[in-house]
């Protein structure tokens, strides 16, 4: 099952979710900012892209962080900031079972469904 991860208000997870109903893509959606994300999930893709790419730096919810929130973080940190604040995790994330896509580009999700 292709699981789509995000924040349904989203912009760029509307983007995503429209690319995949317009191809016939099946999925389920799971929002994290209701649902909630498993710290195993969030090791997983860490593991997988680094921490740097999973974490979202560049939002409103991080940049309101204090300074010792922001500094020192690793891969741990990252998760609990990531648990805490689940807007903070990059979106989407598309789990399409053998790898998982971060962020949304047409011509990545083209070439994962060839």
């Amino acid at each position: 099952m292709i699981t789509l991860f995000g924040i349904k208000a989203c912009d760029t997870m509307k983007k995503a979710r429209t690319w995949l109903d317009d191809k016939g893509v099946s999925y389920q959606f799971h929002d994290y900012k209701k649902d909630g994300i498993d710290t195993d999930s969030l090791a997983a893709w860490c593991a997988e892209h680094g921490w740097e790419t999973i974490l979202n730096r560049q939002g409103t919810t991080f940049r309101k962080l204090s300074e010792d929130d922001k500094s020192d973080i690793d891969t741990d940190k990252a998760i609990a900031l990531m648990q805490a604040n689940p807007s903070m995790i990059k979106r989407p994330v598309l789990d399409i079972g053998s790898r998982r896509l971060v962020g949304f580009k047409p011509d990545l999700y083209a070439a994962a469904f060839q």
